[in-house]
């Protein structure tokens, strides 16, 4: 079994086989968050009760799930690619996602 990354690609060499970085400087996670667009909006479901829906979110997305849930005080769910949140937490879930590493160019509101 080759030996991998910190980002988890295999190394080639002694550096990374994607950034061609030392594994100790790696930046592949980075780079990869920095290129999500991840677009946040609120969908009327049954009863008319909101849903803020997250969308474009990859890589731990069970993580930022708990952390949404927990600072909102919501139930929500991660299905189909998307989180879905109970509520309308448009601006609140937009600033949780600054506090967590993502830029205010990668977050569109609608």
């Amino acid at each position: 079994m080759p030996a991998l990354c910190k980002c988890g690609n295999p190394l080639s060499g002694s550096n990374c086989s994607v950034c061609g970085l030392p594994p100790d400087m790696c930046v592949c996670k980075t780079l990869e968050q920095q290129a999500q667009k991840i677009k946040i909006f609120v969908e009327t479901r049954k009863f008319r009760k909101p849903t803020t829906i997250i969308e474009g979110v990859t890589g731990n997305t069970k993580d930022l799930l708990k952390t949404l849930k927990s600072k909102l005080a919501c139930g929500g769910t991660y299905k189909e690619n998307h989180i879905e949140l109970q509520g309308d937490h448009i601006e609140r879930a937009k600033q949780i996602l600054l506090d967590n590493g993502y830029s205010d160019d990668q977050i569109e509101v609608s």
